[in-house]
């Protein structure tokens, strides 16, 4: 059973997200918190596996809690959960530490999925912020390393690169399926064989590596 924190200053949110999260039989909420401040303390007394956490609040906001929490030992994975979808918060969030950030009008089978994903420590994002993500990394990054990903493109089949290139430019796996005429269950099939075949975790590197390899504009 997983264990999931809500932070959030509203009430109604907080109310809304667990009637979501109570319909997964494998997910737990353990604990709410109005702040930043009290999710700390609910932190140490719960020991939740993945906390929903809102940005803006009171007291202490959302990326000021991630980052103390991120310092802690063994912590939970924190998705950041909001309203807001400005690069900067995407790009603050992530390097607070937080494993993913989604919006709140995120539906519900997808937050699920989003919380079980975290708690297996994979990263999470909404597909329509993954390019911009990923967009800053390879900017940042030394030309060197397109060899490097061109090199690791070359042990996957011609459906493995579609899929490499879809997920570059940020779609789900239900609409890799319908541009590439496959069921969803083949796209994730895909997805965890490039998981083995390219060395990563999660769809933000597969999206970089499509990047690095100019598949992607």
């Amino acid at each position: 059973m997983t264990a999931v924190l809500l932070v959030d200053d509203e009430q109604l949110v907080r109310a809304g997200l667990r009637l979501i999260l109570e319909t997964a039989g494998d997910l737990a909420v353990v604990g709410e918190a109005p702040d930043g401040q009290a999710a700390l303390d609910a932190v140490r007394r719960s020991r939740p596996d993945v906390v929903l956490m809102d940005l803006r609040m009171p007291r202490l906001d959302g990326l000021a809690t991630t980052v103390a929490l991120h310092a802690t030992p063994d912590p939970p994975a924190v998705v950041v959960l909001t309203t807001f979808d400005t690069d900067e918060d995407v790009f603050r969030a992530l390097e607070a530490g937080a494993a993913g950030f989604l919006l709140k009008d995120t539906p519900p089978r997808d937050l699920i999925d989003a919380v079980r994903r975290a708690a297996a420590g994979d990263a999470v994002l909404s597909p329509a912020v993954t390019r911009r993500v990923v967009e800053r990394v390879v900017t940042h990054e030394r030309s060197g390393r397109r060899r490097d990903a061109l090199a690791a493109l070359g042990v996957l089949t011609a459906r493995e690169r579609e899929v490499v290139v879809e997920i570059g430019r940020g779609r789900s796996n239900a609409e890799v399926a319908v541009l590439l005429h496959v069921t969803e269950a083949t796209v994730k099939s895909h997805v965890t064989h490039l998981f083995e075949k390219l060395g990563v975790t999660n769809r933000v590197q597969i999206a970089i590596t499509a990047f690095r390899a100019g598949l992607v504009d």
